[in-house]
């Protein structure tokens, strides 16, 4: 609903009454607890990702590099070892 600012001035001077308030109660708590819902929503699908379980991938597949696979980070230490600097 969408109050003049007049009518806004004068509730906030004059509270609400007991019946508004019990309303307003009710419409935060549905707010906060979808606001908990979307939170944790978000944190298991961030859970996931960041240890490397994204639907479509195998369960039973390693997130890391095959085994015995050289790295790009072990390849370029290898190069700056031979370069011989």
């Amino acid at each position: 609903m969408v109050y003049t600012l007049s009518y806004q001035m004068y509730k906030s001077e004059h509270g609400l009454s007991a019946a508004e308030q019990r309303a307003a109660d009710v419409r935060a708590g549905e707010a906060a607890g979808a606001v908990r819902d979307g939170r944790l929503l978000l944190g298991r699908a961030c859970r996931r990702w960041l240890r490397g379980r994204l639907p479509g991938r195998r369960a039973g597949r390693a997130a890391g590099p095959a085994a015995g696979a050289v790295t790009r980070t072990e390849a370029a230490s290898v190069r700056l070892l031979s370069s011989g600097r």
